[in-house]
């Protein structure tokens, strides 16, 4: 593939380690944020020490605080922000751009409020003829170890399976492969939603439970994701894929995801507010919660694990006594649906 340029907004750990994949492949990368002293010390430094302590990245990786000379001629825009930020940012390329690009989004989450899912929100704020079909960049990926070059494979998925193969082409290399697919209301429910299951699954380890309780939560919880997206018009085979069954197990059983790592906070009984700023990141589980349930409600969909997160959360119910009255009164088939 020839040389693109390429703006990824969203200095963020993900966003970073998604610059460093581009920047390796040959790619002229743009980092924009807004935090003055992060863009500084890229630029200057080029460390990120915010979230990666002792990595160094190529000086050849620029970031930028002005954003519209951060989208000047690029040809793909990545957006990699936290999900409650995406439409504004949405909204401020929309006015910036005066030509077409592709648009791509690495985001895990469903908006506050609208229930919409990334894609959705980034199709009604930049107008059809400035923009590719959206591309959904997803999958089983922490990104302290994609920055390291570790082994990684994630999805691709668009409604057009060029403009998938083109971002596929983009970010692909011997330590980080894309797979394409089509259905990107599963890959984006799978990526948003998984996210509730890996507080549940650190919840557990909180609480002392150790890896029969933790494989029952992740699977069981597979399930009601499954059945959520199903009803929002997934294929349920996107689920047992990279960006489902694949994201929810590196998400639900490791130390590096801030999901996990906030249910275990959770179940060891920390209060929430000193755990979202102890994290100093976004923990995109804790908000895809209300939403998620919100949408099981409105449409009558069965989500027990995700019921009992919200309960704690938001209602103030007792973490152990949920999750344990969850997982003693689901007497069911196991190839239920409904």
């Amino acid at each position: 593939m020839t040389k693109q340029k390429i703006a990824v907004l969203g200095p963020g750990s993900w966003g970073t380690a998604l610059a460093q994949v581009l920047n390796d492949n040959g790619h002229d990368v743009r980092l924009w944020g807004n935090i003055p002293e992060q863009i500084e010390e890229i630029n200057t430094h080029h460390t990120n020490t915010h979230y990666f302590k002792d990595v160094v990245l190529d000086p050849s990786i620029k970031a930028y605080l002005d954003l519209k000379e951060a989208l000047d001629q690029v040809d793909a825009i990545l957006f990699v922000v936290p999900t409650k930020v995406t439409r504004l940012v949405a909204k401020q390329v929309a006015e910036l751009l005066n030509h077409k690009v592709t648009i791509m989004h690495a985001s895990k989450g469903l908006e506050p409020g609208t229930h919409e899912r990334l894609s959705t929100i980034l199709e009604e704020e930049i107008p059809a003829e400035l923009r590719s079909e959206v591309v959904v960049v997803s999958g089983p990926s922490h990104a302290e170890e994609t920055i390291v070059r570790d082994l990684t494979l994630i999805t691709a998925a668009s409604k057009d399976l060029d403009t998938a193969k083109y971002v596929q082409n983009l970010f692909s290399n011997t330590y980080f492969r894309l797979y394409t697919n089509t259905d990107v209301i599963g890959v984006e429910t799978a990526g948003a939603l998984k996210n509730i299951i890996a507080v549940g699954a650190g919840a557990l380890h909180g609480l002392g439970f150790g890896d029969n309780a933790k494989a029952a939560v992740i699977t069981r919880g597979l399930a009601e994701i499954t059945r959520l997206g199903v009803k929002l018009g997934a294929d349920p085979l996107t689920y047992s894929g990279l960006s489902g069954v694949g994201d929810l197990i590196v998400t639900g059983t490791s130390i590096h995801s801030r999901n996990w790592r906030a249910g275990d906070a959770l179940g060891r009984g920390e209060k929430l507010e000193d755990i979202e700023r102890n994290m100093g990141m976004v923990i995109e589980g804790i908000s895809t919660t209300k939403v998620a349930y919100e949408i099981a409600q409105e449409l009558g969909v069965y989500m027990p694990i995700t019921t009992a997160i919200y309960q704690s959360i938001y209602e103030g119910a007792d973490i152990k006594e949920t999750i344990l009255s969850m997982m003693s009164n689901e007497l069911r088939s196991e190839n239920e649906w409904h």
